[in-house]
């Protein structure tokens, strides 16, 4: 699989190998997901704090439990049979729902791009309509995360599953159970400590000494974090987006944008002789994002127009 942050889904692959192999090595798996989730949070991680802004401290962690309990249903309830059905049945089809799963990572990043630079942000940032009560509104940012999530849980499971294909069912099924738990718990498990952090940052500041110093530096350090991963996902989203999309084309053998890309890769790799394989990460994760951000913005640009016609014809 190609290089840059796409890598990562290479690292849920290897869990579901390490998974299928034998019981001895569940520990191993989970050890490797513990390392390797970090990646899969930047996406989750950059989206879920905006589903508990505006509530009350008490109500943040019951919300990430609400969301990892539903991202679990998606992956073992819809995504899980689905995954196996396929495999069973429609083996060749993997690829575009991953290719499809990839532009529309890409139009999340460039709608998020676009809407910083005109001025206007996404629905999800409204005002709560009238009459809404908290439960209404916890609801709906719950239901928002969950959608949210579906959609890079079945690029995770479709990566996961392309691997143990010529497995049998039952270690198909076993593998991916395994990669769901441990990606959900690794995800969820990271977004609630970042949301809790300043929290964690108050307790501290009450004390007395040096812990006094570090929790009023977590305070005020924790916006900006939070704001730089913000920043981070929209950037991960056209990254992932894009080296998905590069990866499908070269499984189709449509070699153009691919052949670009590595032209990219290896002229940036090329400006960093002294560490090449940094180099050709942080080359191909370069294409891959230009990849994501032209396809994901042409999508921005024709999705409300279609709407917008569709919504005109229906009237």
């Amino acid at each position: 699989m190609a290089t840059g942050l796409v890598a990562l889904l290479d690292d849920v692959a290897a869990i579901a190998r390490l998974a299928a192999a034998s019981a001895d090595d569940v520990a191993a798996a989970s050890m490797k997901a513990s390392s390797k989730a970090i990646g899969v949070v930047v996406d989750d991680a950059a989206v879920t704090p905006k589903y508990v802004a505006g509530l009350t401290p008490a109500r943040e962690l019951p919300i990430i439990w609400k969301i990892a309990k539903g991202s679990l249903r998606n992956k073992l309830l819809i995504l899980l049979p689905a995954a196996l059905l396929l495999s069973a049945f429609l083996p060749w089809i993997i690829t575009p729902i991953l290719m499809l799963g990839g532009l529309y990572l890409s139009y999340e990043g460039a709608e998020k791009i676009l809407a910083a630079l005109l001025g206007h942000g996404h629905a999800d940032d409204a005002a709560p309509e009238a009459g809404q009560t908290a439960e209404d509104i916890e609801n709906e940012k719950v239901g928002g995360a969950i959608r949210t999530d579906l959609i890079l849980s079945a690029e995770i499971m479709a990566i996961a599953l392309a691997e143990v294909s010529d497995e049998t069912i039952v270690t198909q099924a076993a593998a991916l159970i395994g990669v769901s738990l441990l990606i959900t718990a690794g995800v969820y498990g990271v977004v609630g400590l970042l949301v809790k952090m300043d929290d964690i940052g108050l307790h501290l500041a009450k004390r007395q000494g040096a812990t006094r110093a570090l929790g009023r530096g977590l305070v005020g350090a924790m916006p900006i974090v939070l704001a730089a991963i913000a920043k981070i996902g929209t950037v991960a989203m056209l990254w992932v987006g894009g080296g998905i999309l590069i990866h499908g084309l070269e499984e189709f053998h449509l070699e153009a944008i691919p052949h670009a890309a590595h032209v990219v890769r290896d002229a940036i790799g090329g400006l960093m002789p002294f560490a090449p394989g940094l180099g050709a990460w942080f080359g191909f994760a370069v294409a891959s994002a230009i990849v994501g951000l032209l396809s994901g913005g042409l999508l921005a640009l024709i999705v409300p127009r279609v709407t917008a016609l569709f919504g005109a014809k229906a009237h």
